[in-house]
């Protein structure tokens, strides 16, 4: 009897020859994830990200971006949506609460967050210790094993709040929430160091990105929990 060799080279092409059912362990194997981690995207619709870069505005270009990387997260994944920003306000402290779960964290819902995220246009404030305060009382309420947000804003906090300072309390009681980090055509360095530590505090990933490209390259790096590799049967 003929013995199967699964030889595995890292390499940024994905080439399978195998039977239906190495087919399908080779899927769970590119998907490979922590089974129990629950990601939330917390993403910026306030009204700079109306501003144009490469001919369209920030926030069509991270829409497009976040709708092109969804289909890497592992399927099992439970994957909710938040914005903030998206609404005005009659007073400051209305404009500083705009901030609003979208799409509820379960499972299979990347059509659900797509259309969610189409629907939605920049407007108001930035209130990012906000958003980041409702997600962790309420989105992940119930939910047990890691926590991942992905936080993408282009631009730092304007609404009187300091999410490091936030962050930095969390820390001392809760071990389960890890931060990400996305700063989008960020150009203040008091901006840039705030949100640093907002990632770096809860040993989350801290990105910049200027370009599409800098933007698809850093959500991707976020959501991917696996390598790209080649796989081969040989007899």
């Amino acid at each position: 009897m003929k013995k199967l060799i699964l030889a595995i080279l890292c390499l940024p092409v994905i080439s399978v020859s195998a039977s239906e059912y190495d087919l399908q362990r080779y899927d769970n194997y590119k998907y490979h994830n922590e089974s129990n981690e629950r990601i939330l995207f917390i993403l910026d619709f306030s009204n700079s990200m109306s501003e144009y870069l490469e001919g369209q505005t920030k926030a069509e270009m991270m829409v497009e971006t976040v709708k092109n990387i969804l289909p890497a997260i592992n399927p099992n994944t439970q994957v909710g949506l938040r914005v903030y920003g998206h609404r005005m306000g009659f007073t400051p402290f209305e404009a500083c609460h705009a901030s609003s779960l979208l799409v509820p964290i379960s499972q299979l819902n990347s059509g659900a967050i797509y259309g969610a995220l189409a629907k939605t246009q920049p407007k108001g404030m930035t209130p990012i210790t906000y958003s980041l305060k409702q997600a962790i009382r309420y989105d992940f309420l119930g939910f047990s094993g890691k926590k991942h947000i992905i936080l993408l804003t282009d631009g730092g906090e304007n609404c009187d709040e300091s999410p490091c300072k936030f962050v930095m309390e969390l820390v001392r009681t809760r071990k389960d929430i890890k931060i990400d980090v996305i700063a989008f055509n960020v150009s203040y360095a008091d901006d840039i160091d705030q949100l640093k530590c907002t990632s770096l505090v809860t040993s989350g990933k801290f990105y910049t990105a200027n370009t599409a490209a800098e933007l698809a390259n850093s959500l991707r790096n976020t959501v991917q929990g696996y390598k790209k590799v080649e796989a081969k049967i040989v007899p």
